[in-house]
Formats: structure tokens, C-alpha cells, sequence
């Protein structure tokens, strides 16, 4: 397996709705068609709204890659054109060396697909719904396996409407997984599981990636971005703002340090290089040498025969990453 090969090349690419786009209105996620209301960051004027804004990356192969953002911040209209259900603006798209629109009977049989909903017939069973769906696929995986690997095998013989929330959603992966893809996109792939079956869910995606299999991941939940994902990109009002392995997107933002200092002790007698900041009773260090900064706070409270109270040092988070670009745009609510 060749880990340096592109299974997914993405150059230059614009989505826009209204007058200029083609294609006409937004299909929604959910198999329905949305309205598309007023949004910031694009152009909503008579050209349309664009929706995203120049987009350039790359999924190689046997690599989990996850797709963050904010709240409309262009990851459904990215992923749309991915799966060939819409043609870009403008930009060139590639999924295993084709375009996923115009290619669409080439590249379609070796991809996989769960949307945010399957939109199953709820008077099927299960084995029915899977029988439904093998029949649409050339080559598909026996029925039992396919179940098998999502831990529903013995919800067969139960109609889909009487499954619970989180069965829906492993009978959406096992769906996807049914024609044996080369690349597979999952959208919020572990909403309404419960914490075992998501770590069910998380140990089927690795075993997924180490078998070979290209996966485009997103999801609101930001430590299982941090937890699968081989590489991520996070995007804001339809452009990447941050990419990079979660470690790499991570240490962009300053580590911390915290804690509480005693009676009669203020945040002025402490080390000016600190740049100490007081918050009520709070004491917070931010820095990019946390190390360094923190062997300067314990020798100082050596000397000066300091306690620190509740002290707390930790390097940043992607959800620290997450947050400050979500912040840039307050009125944009967090996809948290």
C-alpha cells in the first residue's frame, strides 16, 4: 500500500448558490432540501452566496482524515462534491483519480457513503434493508458480516422503526460498508451512540484504516477527531484555517498553567517574564514553553516558600484550537 498516494485531490475549489451557481438550490444532508438562509463570510449578494471559498488539500490512501468547522463553515458543501452529488464552482476535484460528478458510475461502486440520516424504510427489518441494499451494489459483502461488524447481527429480524437511535446509526455504517470501499465518508458517524458502542464504532474505523481503506471523517465531537483522525483540517466561513495532525494543530495555541495563590501572596510579586494574568482568584499562565515556564513558577515558589493551590499545567487541546477560531466570529455559534 502506497501511503504517499492521493485518493482524494481537492485544488482551488468554490461552491456558490443563488444566481452565478449551478446545480440551484442546497441539498441537505438528511435527504431533504434545505432552505438556504442568510450566512456570513460569503458573498450573499446578486452573485450568491459562496459557500466555500478556495479550498486546496489532500486524503491520502489508508489515512482517516477529519473535516471540522464551524457552524457554516462549508464541511457539508465540501463533502457534497466529494461524493459527486454536486459539481464545483469552480476548482478541480478528484476521488481515485476521477471526478466524482462527471465519473460518477466509475467512482460511485468504490466508495461508501453515511449521510447524517439513511433514510431507511422504517417498515423493513434490518436483514430486509440490508438485502435492499446488496442489491445495489456489485460485489457486495454478505449481509451477516456486514451486520456483524457493527454489533447489530442480532437485530436482524427487528423492523427499523422499533431500533433505537444509535442502532440506526450502526445500520448506516454497515450500509456504507456493504460494497467494500476504497474511500469512505462518514458524517457524524457516532451521534446518539452510547459511549460503548462508540468506541466500538472508533476500533471498526482503525481496523477500517489499517486494512487500506481512505476514510473522510467529520464530526462535531472533537476528541474523536483527535482520537482517529491521521490528519485534520478545520475550516471557517468556507476556507482551512488550520491543518495538520491533531498534535501539530494542537500546539498552535499556548499551553497553560493554573492555579491559586495564598492569602496575602498577589499576582505582582510573581516573575514579570511569567506574564501572569489574574482572573477573580485564578492565576493563569499562557505560553508556548510550558516546560520552561513551569520549572521558572516552582522555582520562584521554592524560594519564596509559595504553595500554589488546585496548580493544573497541561499542553493545549484541539478543542482549545476549535474554540479560538470560533471565537473569532461570535455571532457563529461552535459546532461543539
Amino acid at each position: 500500500m502506497d501511503m504517499t498516494e492521493h485518493v482524494i485531490e481537492v485544488t482551488g475549489l468554490r461552491r456558490r448558490y443563488g444566481s452565478a451557481a449551478s446545480g440551484g438550490s442546497k441539498a441537505g444532508r438528511k435527504g431533504g432540501v434545505t432552505a438556504l438562509g442568510r450566512k456570513r463570510g460569503g458573498d450573499t449578494g446578486a452573485g450568491g452566496f459562496e459557500a466555500v471559498r478556495g479550498l486546496d488539500f489532500q486524503v491520502r490512501r489508508g489515512e482517516v482524515f477529519a473535516l471540522l468547522g464551524t457552524n457554516g463553515a462549508g464541511k457539508t458543501s465540501t463533502v457534497e462534491v466529494l461524493e459527486g452529488l454536486a459539481r464545483p464552482t469552480a476548482g478541480k476535484v478528484a476521488v481515485l483519480g476521477l471526478d466524482p460528478f462527471a465519473d460518477r458510475a466509475a467512482v460511485r461502486p468504490r466508495i461508501g457513503i453515511m449521510l447524517q440520516e439513511g433514510g431507511f424504510p422504517s417498515d423493513l427489518t434490518v436483514a430486509e434493508t440490508a438485502r435492499m441494499w446488496s442489491g445495489c451494489v456489485t460485489g457486495a459483502r454478505p449481509i451477516q458480516e456486514a451486520l456483524e461488524l457493527v454489533g447489530i447481527e442480532d437485530r436482524a429480524s427487528v423492523r427499523v422503526k422499533m431500533l433505537s437511535g444509535g442502532e440506526r446509526r450502526r445500520l448506516d455504517l454497515a450500509m456504507s460498508l456493504i460494497g467494500y470501499p476504497e474511500v469512505l465518508f462518514l458524517d457524524e458517524p457516532t451521534t446518539g451512540l452510547d459511549p460503548e458502542a462508540r468506541q466500538q464504532t472508533w476500533a471498526l474505523i482503525r481496523r477500517l484504516r489499517d486494512a487500506g481503506t481512505s476514510i473522510m471523517l467529520t464530526t462535531h465531537y472533537l476528541d474523536e477527531a483527535e482520537k482517529l483522525a491521521d490528519r485534520l483540517a478545520i475550516m471557517h466561513e468556507g476556507q482551512i484555517v488550520h491543518s495538520g495532525t491533531p498534535a501539530e494543530v494542537s500546539a498552535q495555541q499556548p499551553s497553560r498553567i493554573r492555579f491559586r495563590l495564598p492569602h496575602g501572596v498577589l499576582p505582582a510579586h510573581l516573575p514579570t517574564s511569567l506574564r501572569a494574568a489574574a482572573h477573580g482568584d485564578q492565576i493563569e499562565i499562557r505560553t508556548q514553553d510550558l516546560q520552561r515556564d513551569l520549572t521558572e513558577l516552582m522555582l520562584w515558589a521554592q524560594q519564596q516558600h509559595v504553595a500554589l493551590e488546585q496548580l493544573n499545567a497541561r499542553t493545549a487541546s484541539l478543542e482549545e484550537a476549535f474554540l479560538d477560531i470560533a471565537r473569532q466570529q461570535p455571532q457563529l455559534e461552535g459546532a461543539l
